[in-house]
């Protein structure tokens, strides 16, 4: 058997990971999950995909943007006033549309310049859970931390935490260039107080790096005894190499939100404008939004560099996958990353990869010079240099990128995800059962 087939294991039909217990219940709670912007949207729908493969029962409970999910997975809609909706985001509900008090927290929370969905998220799916009381084994929140999901859920609670949103808050406040927005960025972030008090009492949380547990540690405290690490990864049959797809010389691909500080975009443009001083065909697609406006946009019009950077979003799943195929070089600039999806999904291709050393990338990337070439965050002259040197040396690229496919079929896939996250379950509730048999210990 190919080293694919291996890692694709069973489908659905096959023998799952119970090894004889009963497949499990599971709530899955997702609320903010576009599949399109941001790795939490990508979480659920192939967590949850593979979980129902291995047989377990999987339902999700979601609020806008709604994820899309896989079939054999249902959705449960959990609507908030969806404030934040294109085109129209920060907008004035009409008085109709106002159900009860958590629709007004919600909206009075955004006029005052904060981000009220976690809150209001755990707090609906509070009374939905109470309502259906006993329909699940296990409750798992992906990150919404709010204070909703603390006490009786009727069955235990498992929490994803990517990493601490407190690291984003600090590089969004440097990145401030006044005062006055500087008090803006903190009044938004002011739900990770928030956040911080609900993660210290969880009794399972779950990540998906070494470098996320540290920090979950450092910035939340809570007590690394209470944390696993379940790795994430790469759906690799999507994401897989295509000999037919035609490489496009000096094409390099990256995933980023234009001016979120921590993607670290801005340093691949300056990077790519040094580049194309000795390779001219250097270009650069991003898959994601153009800004109008502010660093990037400000940094593109410097170096003139309208005609070499692509923004390109809405394309379809293969459509990405291809444009990551035809790419020579695919890049993460990221200044942080709790795990880094683009960096396994890229590397899955075969596509070989440059990327920082912030956070959890090099536990993704791997060994410089072996799986990917690695550089210091935020340090546009190294990042040239690499992008440089690969695109100038095919052998390079193509022992980087077999390398790299390799690493992610052995280390990053969503069926391994997907068998570390029940076992947690398990856990989860035999501590639940065994915590209730000792109360009832004591109060006999």
């Amino acid at each position: 058997m190919t080293a694919e087939a291996i890692q694709a294991g069973p489908r659905a039909g096959d023998a799952n990971d119970t090894a004889g217990e009963r497949p499990l219940r599971i709530a899955l709670l997702s609320y903010k999950g576009n599949p399109f912007c941001g790795g939490q949207g990508v979480y659920v729908r192939h967590l949850s995909r593979e979980l129902a493969r291995l047989g377990h029962r999987v339902e999700v409970l979601g609020a806008q943007p709604y994820p899309v999910l896989d079939e054999g997975v249902p959705l449960t809609e959990l609507p908030s006033m969806d404030l934040y909706r294109s085109p129209d985001p920060f907008r004035n509900p009409k008085w109709g549309e106002y159900r009860n008090w958590v629709d007004v927290v919600e909206y009075a929370t955004m006029r005052t310049g904060g981000f009220p969905e976690p809150l209001t998220f755990s707090l609906r799916a509070k009374r939905h859970l109470a309502a259906r009381r006993g329909e699940f084994d296990v409750v798992h929140d992906n990150q919404t931390l709010g204070y909703g999901l603390l006490g009786d859920l009727g069955a235990p609670l498992v929490t994803t935490i990517h990493h601490p949103i407190t690291v984003d808050r600090q590089l969004d406040i440097d990145a401030a260039g006044t005062r006055l927005k500087r008090a803006s960025v903190r009044r938004w972030y002011g739900f990770t107080r928030m956040q911080k008090r609900v993660a210290r009492k969880l009794p399972s949380v779950l990540t998906v790096s070494g470098s996320s547990q540290a920090e979950i540690v450092e910035h939340l405290g809570v007590r690394r005894d209470r944390i696993r690490v379940v790795h994430i990864g790469a759906d690799t049959e999507l994401w897989s190499p295509d000999a037919s797809v035609a490489e496009i010389p000096g094409r390099i691909v990256t995933t980023s939100s234009a001016d979120v500080p921590l993607k670290g975009l801005v340093h691949l443009v300056e990077a790519l404008a040094k580049l194309r001083a000795e390779r001219p065909d250097a270009h650069l697609v991003v898959v994601g939004k153009r800004a109008e406006d502010g660093p990037v946009a400000q940094a593109i019009e410097r170096y003139g560099l309208q005609g070499a950077i692509e923004f390109v979003k809405g394309i379809t799943d293969q459509e990405l996958v291809d444009l990551v195929r035809g790419a020579q070089v695919a890049c993460v600039p990221s200044l942080y990353e709790g795990f880094s999806l683009p960096a396994a999904e890229a590397m899955a291709t075969g596509t070989p990869l440059v990327a920082t050393t912030g956070g959890a990338i090099p536990e993704v990337a791997g060994p410089d010079g072996e799986t990917c070439l690695a550089v210091p965050p935020g340090d546009a002259d190294a990042l040239a240099g690499q992008l440089a040197r690969l695109l100038g040396d095919a052998g390079l690229r193509a022992r980087l990128g077999a390398a790299g496919r390799d690493r992610v079929l052995a280390r990053f896939t969503w069926k391994q995800a997907a068998i570390g996250t029940a076992e947690l379950y398990r856990e989860a509730i035999a501590q639940q059962q065994r915590a209730a048999a000792k109360q009832g210990t004591l109060k006999s």
